[in-house]
């Protein structure tokens, strides 16, 4: 059964973040009690009263992960994490976080079960039936990866488009659309969860994978003998927006607000950087009670 978790976030940047550049007081947010926030005279309506409900799929590091602390207790760590923080704090509600796989992400905000959707989202046009997307908060690229030992098979794109090659995508990603372009003649193989993705690219049962380039990156410092073979071509919205219920627009006002803050002072930057820290120690990615 899916968990919902009350988001304690761990992060120590972040809360240093949100206590510094994030009040609600700071900047005209008001907590209510009722079923809305006020950022200056527009009211904000969310799914539960006083809450920002958030659904991440949390496997997609340093975006979304679970980090191991000393005491072997996960917690949810990473810059999406750290942002939905922000953003609820700055709209003086309490954030509440739903993990669910990559795909439920995007049924959960279609549906309107939650608020926003925050989960390395790219701003893709086919998405913007089902939600509304924020501002870019985050750019950063898209990768083919493979393991070491069959590196030099891959010396450019042409070289995935092969009937003979097993390629991995994550169901439901804009992944899945690179496969289909620049390696269509190949078997392209649908997972749930990146790792399971990187999982088999390792155990030699695909033989490359569309991965974006910062969980590429992380996937890579995790387990070295997974390797970026190639850069990928993206002619879509090339970074990451926050998916934001469909027709929700004073929400999605105080969402651009909140990046807009986060991304000027600094604070952002603070929240990637301790998310790529907390990447390199021990993590678990993907459901927990997948990882049980």
């Amino acid at each position: 059964m899916r968990k919902k978790i009350m988001a304690a976030i761990m992060i120590a940047t972040m809360t240093i973040g949100i206590v510094a550049c994030g009040s609600s007081k700071d900047n005209n947010a008001q907590s209510t009690t009722g079923e809305t926030a006020q950022t200056e005279t527009e009211q904000i309506t969310t799914v539960t009263p006083g809450k920002l409900t958030v659904a991440t799929s949390p496997d997609f590091a340093p975006y979304e992960f679970y980090s191991v602390n000393e005491d072997g207790t996960p917690e949810l760590a990473g810059f999406d994490i750290a942002l939905a923080g922000y953003i609820a704090d700055y709209l003086g509600l309490e954030l509440e976080i739903v993990p669910v796989d990559f795909d439920g992400v995007l049924m959960e905000v279609q549906t309107k079960s939650v608020d926003i959707g925050i989960s390395g989202l790219s701003p893709d046009p086919k998405r913007e039936a089902i939600m509304d997307f924020s501002e870019l908060y985050y750019v950063g690229g898209q990768s083919f990866v493979t393991s070491k030992a069959n590196k030099d098979k891959f010396k450019s794109l042409d070289d995935t488009n092969n009937s003979n090659l097993e390629i991995g995508a994550q169901t439901g990603s804009i992944q899945v659309d690179l496969a289909n372009t620049y390696s269509s003649s190949a078997d392209i193989i649908q997972l749930t969860k990146v790792t399971d993705i990187v999982a088999e690219v390792l155990a030699g049962k695909l033989d490359g994978a569309y991965i974006e380039t910062p969980v590429a990156e992380s996937y890579a410092k995790n387990y070295p003998d997974l390797c970026i073979a190639l850069e990928v071509p993206y002619e879509g919205a090339e970074g990451s927006a926050v998916g934001v219920s469909k027709g929700n627009d004073a929400l999605l006002k105080g969402v651009n607000e909140a990046i807009t803050q986060a991304l000027k002072d600094g604070t952002m930057d603070e929240f990637i950087a301790t998310a790529n820290e907390k990447a390199s120690g021990e993590i678990i990615e993907g459901l927990l009670d997948d990882n049980k």
